[in-house]
């Protein structure tokens, strides 16, 4: 396993800078945000597109601090109702592949998006439930009339260009948000490119045991961020899990976002490291920081101390005992 960082913490910090910050901090990989949600602070595909020497800078950048760039990453809705706010999702994907490709890297990182209920919607419409009817039709149609059909045809893209995994963050408020649902895209596209970006942190809420999801999962974890969350006992029995309070209401709140330790303690992310690793998984693990009751350094620095003590970093080895 390789221990990552995804960089967007760090944007007020160059890509040199930042590079040099995670070196130093015992870091081997970095995670890049590449357009979508995550931002362009580091690296802008349609700009880097234009000069091969600017591309070539940037890896040399990245390399010179010996680190390697684990995949890049463009969280997006491109499947938005709203024509102009998917293009501008869209292009960031596309030219997040057409980078990669350049770059000879395999792998990126998105969401699935989330649909209007009608091709009328202005806006996305996260269903949760089948009744009434109405929701139910909704999900029919977002999944047969858009999803599928858009995702059939970026993976073929994808794959034209070199990408042998696109990973899906399991996010609530997007079509794909727990283990069921990406496989389902995964079986209805019918393409083993398209894999799950496996956080722990969205699946915690939602009631999910992250290690019955990787065994479920097994050979479609293409990624891991290493995030955790805290679920707040007496907000969450007396309120329950849906909470659309800002996520700066911490005490009010059924559960906000922290960093690794702070929700789950050694035993949990050491069992979901070895069943990563049970599953065939032993790639990189990459810190995403969103802890609101700490500073991107402290809530990183700890996130790291607490992984440099749960990941494997050596092959397994033969079992000299058996």
């Amino acid at each position: 396993m390789k221990l990552s960082v995804f960089a967007v913490l760090l944007a007020d910090k160059s890509l040199d800078e930042a590079c040099k910050y995670l070196a130093d901090s015992g870091v081997q990989a970095v995670e890049i945000g590449s357009g979508g949600f995550p931002g362009k602070a580091h690296c802008n595909p349609e700009e880097l597109l234009k000069d091969d020497k600017k591309i070539a800078e940037f890896k040399n950048t990245i390399e010179k601090h010996g680190l390697e760039i684990a995949a890049l990453s463009t969280h997006g809705n491109a499947v938005h109702p709203d024509p102009a706010v998917a293009k501008v999702f869209h292009d960031d994907f596309v030219n997040t592949v057409l980078l990669a490709e350049k770059l000879g890297i395999d792998r990126v990182i998105t969401f699935s998006g989330c649909p209007g209920g009608s091709p009328e919607d202005k806006t996305p419409n996260w269903v949760t439930c089948p009744w009434p009817d109405d929701f139910s039709h909704i999900v029919e149609y977002q999944w047969n009339e858009v999803l599928v059909p858009y995702w059939k045809k970026m993976t073929a893209f994808a794959a034209e260009h070199g990408i042998k995994k696109i990973a899906f963050e399991m996010h609530p408020g997007f079509c794909v948000y727990n283990p069921e649902t990406l496989m389902k895209l995964r079986n209805l596209v019918g393409s083993d490119l398209i894999g799950a970006n496996f956080d722990p942190s969205h699946l915690f809420w939602q009631g999910i045991d992250p290690v019955y999801a990787i065994r479920y999962l097994g050979k479609a974890i293409y990624f891991f961020h290493a995030k955790d969350t805290k679920i707040d006992e007496i907000n969450t029995k007396t309120h329950g899990v849906l909470d659309t309070k800002h996520y700066g209401d911490e005490i009010h709140r059924s559960w906000i976002f922290r960093s690794v330790g702070y929700g789950h303690d050694y035993q949990v992310w050491k069992d979901m490291m070895s069943a990563l690793r049970m599953v065939g998984f032993d790639d990189a693990i990459s810190i995403e920081h969103e802890d609101s009751l700490m500073t991107p350094n402290e809530g990183l620095q700890k996130a790291i101390a607490f992984l440099k003590e749960v990941l494997m970093y050596e092959d397994k080895g033969a079992m000299w005992w058996a």
